[in-house]
């Protein structure tokens, strides 16, 4: 196979750089299945992890990109055949593994999901890992039985990629949404994407008390600290509040009284170690009921591996709205 571009990161004491270089297939991580890769995206994840604000890597050096979608090349698992559209997300690339930035990726067979055949290659990677953290948390909130009935769902961080999946496929399934932004550009975006009320981030920030008024019935929460705190403080009786980022910070206070004054639920979601039966449940229901109608509005960008760097400093200062394509 002749060489492929891959942007690759390297992480280490004197700190982390990351570009694009020329690989060879055997340089690449160990698996099963080799695959051309056609797309990958973005995700805040990805910009941690090139650009070393956090400690996403467990080595290096590694190719970035926690998404990928293409066709197989070759494959030793008889799951798969040459042409087969396949789907990876999470499962440890960018972190332990090489991951979809190259125009070539070699993965573990069980980590491949086929591509639903409602989706092309190019709309899984616009749902991407956002799209499918937003189907793993509203699953969750199904399961424990948050009734569109019952009242409004709160989602922070609304004009990120997860938010804005997480509204349009709310308001798909019929739930009343409050997006939650410190962006007041993104109020027309967030609107048009189904939110029924847009609100600053101050409106759901309680200040101090075990208790706040309960004000909405759950929340998808991509901001962590005190709002994550205030979330659960204002949520209803056997409401459920699902916890997905740390925008804000990684730690909180909070008493025991929301959990047995009121019963409400406090979800953890972790899409990179998702269980693969469920991961592919979460991938056919995108492809069918949980599909996001406005898919295209939230596509607000194609990148190429070189203009990687610029975006990625964009997404870390807040400049970027709904999803980046990365076309390989």
């Amino acid at each position: 196979m002749e060489p492929f571009s891959a942007f690759r990161i390297h992480a280490g004491e004197n700190g982390t750089h990351a570009g694009v270089e020329q690989l060879r297939l055997a340089q690449l991580s160990k698996g099963d299945v080799v695959i051309r890769v056609q797309y990958s995206s973005v995700n805040y994840k990805d910009a941690l992890a090139a650009t070393g604000k956090s400690k996403i890597l467990r080595k290096s050096p590694l190719v970035g990109g926690i998404d990928l979608a293409g066709k197989v090349i070759e494959s030793s698992s008889s799951s798969f055949s040459p042409g087969d559209p396949v789907i990876v997300n999470g499962c440890g690339l960018s972190e332990v593994h090489d991951g979809g930035y190259a125009q070539v990726a070699r993965v573990p067979a069980d980590w491949a999901v086929p591509l639903p055949a409602e989706l092309g290659l190019d709309q899984a990677m616009v749902i991407g890992t956002a799209g499918f953290t937003s189907a793993l948390c509203i699953h969750l909130l199904q399961s424990n039985d948050q009734h569109r009935e019952n009242g409004p769902i709160v989602v922070t961080g609304a004009s990120g990629g997860v938010g804005s999946f997480a509204i349009t496929l709310l308001h798909k399934l019929g739930y009343e949404v409050m997006a939650v932004t410190g962006s007041p550009g993104a109020y027309d975006y967030l609107y048009e994407l189904g939110a029924d009320k847009v609100v600053p981030h101050n409106q759901v920030v309680l200040g101090d008390g075990m208790l706040g008024k309960a004000s909405w019935a759950g929340a998808i929460d991509n901001i962590g600290g005190e709002t994550l705190s205030s979330l659960v403080r204002g949520t209803m009786p056997w409401g459920n509040v699902v916890s997905v980022g740390i925008l804000g910070g990684a730690e909180f206070q909070l008493s025991t009284m929301p959990f047995i004054i009121r019963g409400v639920n406090l979800l953890g979601v972790s899409s990179s170690s998702c269980p693969q039966d469920l991961r592919k449940k979460i991938w056919q229901r995108l492809g069918n009921d949980l599909y996001p109608d406005h898919i295209a509005k939230i596509h607000t960008q194609t990148s190429r591996l070189e203009d990687l760097p610029g975006v990625f400093k964009k997404l870390l200062n807040n400049e970027i709205r709904g999803r980046v394509l990365v076309k390989l």
